[in-house]
């Protein structure tokens, strides 16, 4: 395992190794390798030579899943400038926060997008916005049809400006009259800050080094083992690049391995993303639990060619037993799920494709360590529910301007406390019980979340399921259920008593409350915060009244 590389450097090896292999596909269009390496090339001399931006700077990119995001990252790379990868979907308080809180100098939008920012651009430090429009980098006869509907038919773009804006396009060509320079950026120098969720308070930036994100890649590729072959996939991409999960598949192992990805920009338009893969023999997919049950609820998507389809990978949540039963009898592909957190750039542990061991999260990928500890900090051994730790190449540097947060998250011996609850099997194989601060407690014992969501969602009239805990005064806490339903003839009652039938009866909800969708982040994941901030208030409001 190389170290010692730059992204820079990983990047020019496979443009010098697979040049003429597709890279990524977006509504239809495609960019070859050498199509990335001459464009980010011409992005990263728009940078140097016509903005005010100096190595080291951070430029926030807020980008779909468009052929600009690989352009424009490796070009900003290229220029030695820090990415800042950015939610196409926060709010003006959110993205606010993280401009001023990177020291972000310039930043790349999407115009369906970008009225947020312009609201908020005078109150950061940003010099330069750089706007580009969805189908900017395809032919001239598509790229007109496509974003002439986008703005005037399907009216995608809202009104904005800003006192310091670039079209996109206008920028690439300037940047194609001079030639550009890569900047020599050491494997300690941070390549991307990228924010967590902001799900458990203030979204923190975690400091991502190029050595943290090539030893990820590093570990990804030896962890799919033979799976993955040099130039000869092709993956689906409906996670969100600037996720590091995705970013690290497909901007890191599989470009580096000159393999092909397909972008999905809008994963929620299941009829359009199903229409999208009619005809492709794709051989990999990268997903999480939420997605896979919407595909599959989807009349088309059985009608799809799994021939080839060898690998499909699950991480961001837990998944659910009957979701993976589900999507192996459908697709003939087992799904092998992984963990990681942004912090650790972001892959801890994957199930090896020829021994996965459902419900589990697999073992650590190379050169990664793994232990639990208990409340006080003591190592505690196998079969014994802990707080997960993890010590390796891929644990960030740190938070950006947070010293505080910092050591409290990773100790001097390099230690990262992840916030799960997890058990570590004789077997090296990996069980995450929970998030340490979802954990219910009802009378003394512990009830985790996932494991509830787990049974629930195996009954065959529920689509998605969230438990938490809310206050109860004879057991401290009790479970309280969210279900989506799947067939509207299923009651409270029959699921309760399904409950009964498969678990503890301390673990079995006392309340259920059916919804017809439940509140997730940009990615999929169920947000149990929410869900407990809402009871809670109503908890508030009964006792004031």
């Amino acid at each position: 395992m190389d170290l010692d590389r730059s992204i820079i450097d990983v990047f020019s090896d496979a443009c010098a190794k697979f040049g003429d292999r597709p890279a990524f596909t977006c509504l239809g269009h495609t960019l070859s390798i050498s199509d990335i390496d001459k464009l980010s090339g011409r992005f990263a001399s728009y940078l140097q030579n016509h903005t005010n931006l100096k190595p080291g700077d951070r430029i926030a990119v807020q980008l779909p899943n468009v052929l600009q995001y690989p352009v424009v990252v490796f070009g900003a790379m290229r220029a030695g400038l820090v990415v800042v990868n950015t939610n196409p979907l926060y709010t003006r308080r959110e993205l606010k926060h993280q401009l001023n809180d990177s020291g972000a100098k310039a930043l790349v939008v999407l115009a369906n997008i970008a009225d947020t920012a312009s609201q908020v651009i005078e109150e950061t430090g940003v010099e330069t916005v750089i706007v580009s429009e969805i189908a900017d980098l395809h032919s001239p006869l598509k790229r007109t049809l496509i974003n002439s509907v986008a703005k005037y038919i399907k009216k995608m773009v809202p009104e904005f400006s800003f006192r310091n804006q670039v079209n996109f396009r206008d920028a690439m060509g300037l940047g194609g009259k001079a030639p550009h320079q890569d900047v020599k950026r050491s494997p300690e120098d941070v390549a991307v800050l990228q924010y967590t969720g902001g799900t458990t308070g203030v979204a923190k930036g975690a400091m991502l080094t190029n050595r943290n994100l090539v030893a990820n890649m590093e570990q990804v590729r030896e962890a799919l083992g033979d799976s993955i072959k040099e130039g000869e996939e092709i993956y689906i991409a409906p996670l969100p690049l600037y996720h590091i999960y995705a970013f690290t598949i497909h901007c890191m192992s599989l470009f580096a391995t000159g393999n092909h990805s397909i972008l999905i920009p809008n994963p929620r338009d299941i009829p359009a993303f199903v229409k999208t893969l009619k005809g492709i023999r794709f051989t990999g997919f990268v997903g999480l639990n939420t997605l896979f049950n919407g595909l599959m609820r989807n009349p088309d998507f059985a009608e799809l060619d799994f021939s080839k389809l060898h690998t499909t990978a699950s991480g961001g949540m837990a998944l659910t037993r009957d979701t993976a039963k589900r999507w192996e009898e459908m697709t003939g592909c087992v799904v092998t799920e992984g963990y990681g957190m942004t912090e650790t750039s972001p892959v801890v542990s994957f199930n090896p494709a020829e021994a996965v061991q459902l419900g589990t999260v697999g073992k650590a990928v190379p050169a990664t360590e793994v232990k639990v500890i208990d409340e006080n900090g003591n190592d505690l051994p196998n079969n014994t529910p802990g707080e997960l730790c993890v010590r390796g190449p891929q644990v960030m540097k740190g938070y950006w301007q947070r010293e505080e947060a910092t050591a409290e998250t990773i100790d001097s011996e390099g230690w990262l406390k992840t916030g799960d609850m997890a058990v570590i099997q004789d077997d090296g194989y990996i069980k995450i019980v929970d998030r340490k601060k979802d954990m219910i407690i009802v009378s003394g014992f512990n009830v985790y979340p996932n494991e509830i969501e787990d049974v629930v969602s195996a009954h065959d009239k529920v689509t998605e399921a969230a438990a938490i805990g809310i206050p109860d005064e004879k057991s401290g806490e009790m479970v309280k259920l969210f279900v989506v339903k799947a067939d509207d003839s299923l009651s409270e009652e029959e699921l309760i008593a399904f409950c009964r039938d498969n678990m503890t009866a301390y673990k079995v909800p006392k309340q259920v409350e059916f919804r017809d969708e439940l509140p997730k982040t940009n990615v999929g994941k169920i947000l149990r915060r929410e869900l407990r901030d809402e009871e809670m208030k109503k908890i508030e409001a009964l006792e004031n009244a």
